[in-house]
């Protein structure tokens, strides 16, 4: 019996095993079958929710100066305010020639004056909060110069009730104008039922596979989205290069505070290594045993808050840096989650910056540097090393001047910076340095470029600054630069947006 009993396990043994995984393939079969049949709802829901979305257009209601602080709407402030550039006046002027508004009137040259209440089309990278979206409405013919102005008028009627709507709709329109998808309700029915009964077939074959499928699923809806998410965080990113461009404001404001901080009858001053501008007011990133007097107040161990605006100026109409410190350097690195511009002195860099992580991005953060010292130290000198891994060379602003590495070496005199000892460029304390130079490498140096960069950024060195997209041992700043486009300074506890 026991033998019998043996081969009896022996012969049902096996069995179980085919069971598994005849399972197995019916649930990768039907999670197979699910997926097509998605992929078919999706497929027959995406031109409908395309052409749903193919009449709206963007606009601007002209204000008027009560509604606007008391300043008169021009082509080129709305240009500034919704496309980032005021220089694109005319783009929006070309897209509303001859269209006849509300009151009859028309515009027809780019120096006319606005009417409160018109309503001016826009290119389609608007954006901000005064852009609204209107539905599209009658042959876009018959609003283009030199047709019937009747047809003209009544469609431009009716694109501002269709701006009402969007005002009054501001959910439904939102989804469409990022850029998602918009599903019919008939198609999110079947998309839901279709998840639910994937979940209850999972359960049943195998509760393990419930999470699985799950994540895989919300990862699949998630990429769905994700081209949309990328173009809109590149517009923004774009717009706020040309915002850094024409913005003097801030630089000045942010030199007031060094002279704040600066010594003065024999005494030194405060070193303040970063700055963010608000209208508010201004915060200043102190080392942790320097303090400030009244009005300045303590947030945590390094960072003070003043309200208020500076009375005095750091600048004057041109953006090169008069500060009192002629060592100072404050550049732009990027906006905060408030969208407010942070400022870092270079010239407390001491040797090299390393922006490590997503390769394009710490492109565009050493290039936003370079943009940022040609506005405002169009002097210093600049050289470029290729990295070992072959990246491609920066586009020197031509406000500044080009060296070859060589020659960056040869020009520099022996004796300077020879009170520094030791190898690699991490001392025991950090030292300033005036911007004399800068090295910028398109990727981790290796070999002679290392060499190079150890000559003119090092301790014992030329005195220069680097700043290098990649590893480099030693570097005194590492940053680190995210695909969303972001970059953390970890010396300030701060994320922020950078131009591109």
């Amino acid at each position: 019996m026991r033998n019998g009993a043996r081969a009896t396990r022996r012969q049902d043994a096996p069995t179980s095993r085919p069971a598994g995984r005849n399972g197995a393939a019916t649930l990768t079969a039907l999670v197979a079958t699910i997926l097509l049949a998605l992929c078919a709802v999706l497929g027959a829901a995406g031109p409908g929710a395309a052409a749903d979305g193919d009449g709206l257009i963007k606009v601007y209601v002209v204000k008027s100066p009560a509604q606007n602080g008391g300043t008169t709407d021009t082509l080129g402030s709305i240009a500034a305010s919704t496309l980032g550039d005021p220089g694109r006046s005319d783009d929006i002027f070309t897209l509303n020639r001859g269209l006849a508004q509300p009151d009859g009137g028309a515009l027809n040259n780019p120096a006319d004056p606005l009417v409160p209440g018109w309503i001016l089309r826009l290119p389609d990278d608007a954006s901000g909060p005064d852009v609204q979206l209107a539905k599209e409405a009658g042959n876009q013919d018959s609003t283009a110069p030199g047709t019937g102005s009747g047809q003209a008028q009544n469609g431009t009627g009716r694109t501002q009730n269709g701006t009402g709507q969007a005002q009054n709709s501001t959910g439904g329109t939102a989804a469409t104008d990022s850029g998602a998808l918009v599903f019919p309700l008939a198609a999110v029915l079947a998309v839901a039922g279709a998840f639910l009964l994937a979940l209850v077939t999972a359960g049943i074959v195998g509760r393990r596979r419930v999470a699985r499928a799950a994540r895989a699923l919300a990862g699949w809806f998630r990429a769905l989205g994700e081209p949309a998410r990328r173009r809109r965080r590149r517009r923004q990113r774009r717009a706020l290069a040309g915002r850094f461009a024409s913005d003097t404001e801030s630089v000045r404001r942010a030199y007031g505070v060094l002279e704040e901080f600066g010594g003065s009858g024999g005494r030194e001053g405060t070193a303040v290594h970063a700055v963010r501008v608000d209208r508010a007011g201004v915060t200043a990133w102190l080392a942790v045993p320097d303090t400030a007097s009244d009005p300045w107040k303590k947030l945590d161990g390094t960072r003070w808050r003043r309200a208020g605006t500076w009375p005095g100026g750091g600048l004057g109409e041109s953006t090169a840096a008069r500060s009192a410190d002629p060592s100072a350097c404050l550049v732009r690195v990027g906006t905060d989650d408030e969208g407010e511009p942070v400022f870092v002195d270079l010239s407390r860099l001491d040797g090299i910056l390393s922006v490590t992580g997503d390769r394009a991005v710490s492109h565009d953060v050493v290039r936003g540097l370079l943009d940022e010292i040609a506005r405002t130290r169009p002097d210093v000198p600049v050289t470029q090393l290729v990295g070992a891994d072959g990246g491609s060379p920066f586009a020197v602003p031509p406000e500044l001047t080009t060296r070859p590495a060589d020659g960056a070496v040869r020009a520099v005199s022996p004796r300077e910076g020879r009170a520094a000892t030791g190898r690699g460029t991490v001392r025991a304390g950090a030292v300033r340095r005036p911007l004399k130079g800068l090295v910028v490498v398109s990727g981790a140096p290796a070999g002679r470029e290392a060499a190079e960069l150890l000559d003119l950024c090092g301790p014992g060195g030329a005195g220069w600054t680097a700043l290098v997209c990649g590893e480099v041992g030693g570097a005194h700043w590492r940053w680190h630069a995210a695909a969303g486009g972001t970059v953390e300074i970890p010396v300030l506890g701060v994320r922020l947006t950078v131009p591109a």
